[in-house]
């Protein structure tokens, strides 16, 4: 099995892509701003889920790059809120949507985590 073959993998990448379009459309000054905070921290999570699953053999270090994962996500969602709040990012339909699809990814990482502290057993 492949990292891309995961859920979570596959979410990150479309909340990848969401935030990237998303924030090269932010007035100029936010582009290198805010923007890249939000774009470094989203692919940190993808990044994060495939570091992992390479050293899946070894459960503490996959538990901690799926944390790892885990708090990107939650920075993702905290600058996209800041973004919101600021008015740099004015479009609502687009806020909750990434909003949305940033906490459903939250969780997912969440549980998937749990299910490694609970069933992962390293290989003989």
């Amino acid at each position: 099995m492949s990292y891309k073959k995961l859920d979570i993998w596959q979410e990150a990448r479309e909340v990848v892509i969401g935030i990237h379009k998303m924030s090269m459309k932010l007035p100029k000054f936010e582009i290198y701003e805010e923007g890249s905070q939000i774009r470094r921290s989203s692919k940190s999570v993808k990044s994060n889920i495939v570091e992992g699953y390479g050293r899946r053999r070894y459960k503490q270090e996959y538990i901690k790059f799926i944390t790892y994962a885990l708090a990107s996500n939650d920075e993702t969602l905290d600058h996209l809120e800041t973004l919101f709040e600021t008015e740099s990012l004015e479009d609502v339909e687009l806020f909750q949507t990434l909003h949305f699809k940033i906490e459903k990814l939250g969780k997912k990482i969440n549980n998937f985590l749990a299910s490694i502290e609970k069933n992962h057993q390293s290989p003989k």
